[in-house]
């Protein structure tokens, strides 16, 4: 089986769709999630690699899968976003040594978002962390091996702790109608979640975490199924109660994601890219007693201040009609001033805007900067994030 990949983006008054003559072959070596089957009968089109699994990126109506974000309610494939638990009577204490933040008042039931850094401070993933035991925390993790990482910090230090990844695959429910489905699937004690927020429970038999969260601005939960084989079951259960609300499938959303300014690991970051630069300084306590990785270098950073930043563009020009492949070059004065990792038309804005990392030369000088684009060069107002 082949998938189409497309790359889409927004006109000026209408969505557009380039579709590129490329393959993505599926076979045994990169796995399928639970929800993979339900996701093509549902009309996937599209799909990338993530965590070393198939990401559903497109059903191939680019419009339809935004304005249910924006305006009513979707469902995501996210199974992609893997669990690293860690298991033991060491589980806090691995958990400390593996971020800046301090996790003093963690309880079962309340997430928090969680930077993780290597020894030289720079940012190797970005999860929420879930205590869902006494003796047990997940890591929701974006795209890098985190398992590996975790449990080399583990056995170097022989701490008493499990680190595996666990049969959990999140079903994500978004957009400002998901309130209403969620309550009508669990009742009503889901409105009183907190945002990261998170409840065991189940569904028709169904083992899941409901957690309050997701990667949209727009609202809403994601439902980790704790057994892969009931995920066409869960799938179809979500389809159903949605119905009423004109559910329909969805995949984390490349324009939102832009407007939200929410950062994409991988995409947003480079391997220097620090805590710092990404506006994370209320994530990272440098003055807590307990130990981490990277704490003196993010010592030394945090002393010697920043050179870049991750920021919003206003971009100049015909509205973008296909979202960049690529970084694109930043320029100022004639000297190159950093990258724009993710750039489109906003629909909500009115303008073309991206996000990227750029010098603060031009930020504290307020002044203009080029992108160099592949229809030329473009004048670019570096903005704060987010842009609604």
């Amino acid at each position: 089986m082949a998938l189409s990949r497309r790359f889409s983006g927004i006109g000026s008054s209408v969505f557009e769709r380039l579709v590129m003559a490329v393959q993505l072959s599926i076979g045994a070596r990169v796995r399928k999630s639970p929800f993979f089957q339900s996701s093509c009968k549902a009309g996937l089109a599209a799909a990338s690699v993530y965590n070393h699994m198939y990401m559903p990126t497109s059903y191939g109506d680019p419009a339809a899968e935004y304005d249910r974000l924006i305006n009513g309610v979707a469902m995501w494939d996210v199974a992609v976003e893997r669990q690293v638990a860690l298991k033991g009577p060491d589980a806090l204490a691995l958990a400390r040594l593996l971020t800046p933040r301090n996790l003093d008042g963690l309880v079962i039931g309340q997430g928090k978002y969680v930077p993780i850094c290597n020894h030289s401070g720079a940012i190797i993933n970005d999860p929420v962390l879930l205590q869902v035991a006494e003796d047990e925390i997940w890591l929701s993790i974006a795209d890098s091996d985190i398992q590996l990482w975790a449990s080399a910090v583990a056995g170097t230090l022989k701490l008493d702790v499990d680190v595996y990844e666990p049969d959990v695959s999140p079903l994500a429910i978004q957009g400002p109608k998901a309130v209403d489905v969620v309550s009508d699937l669990f009742g009503e004690w889901v409105r009183e979640l907190k945002y990261f927020g998170f409840r065991v429970t189940e569904l028709d038999g169904i083992p899941l975490v409901v957690a309050r969260s997701g990667w949209s601005k727009q609202g809403g939960y994601e439902l980790y199924l704790r057994d892969f084989s009931r995920g066409d079951d869960l799938w179809a259960r979500v389809a159903e109660a949605g119905k009423p609300y004109d559910i329909g499938p969805g995949t984390p959303n490349y324009i939102e994601r832009i407007e939200s300014g929410l950062i994409s690991y991988g995409a947003d970051t480079d391997s220097r890219t620090n805590p710092f630069e990404l506006g994370m300084d209320k994530f990272i306590a440098l003055d807590q007693p307990h130990d981490f990785i990277g704490k003196e270098a993010l010592i030394a950073m945090k002393k010697a201040g920043i050179s870049r930043r991750f920021m919003g563009f206003i971009i100049d020009g015909p509205a973008l009609v296909t979202t960049n492949e690529d970084r694109l070059l930043i320029s100022f004065d004639g000297e190159n001033a950093g990258y724009v990792s993710a750039c489109v038309y906003s629909p909500r804005v009115g303008e073309n805007i991206g996000v990227g990392m750029v010098s603060t030369t031009p930020i504290d000088k307020g002044q203009s900067v080029t992108i160099h684009m592949a229809d030329g060069l473009r004048s670019a107002r570096i903005v704060p994030l987010p842009f609604l």
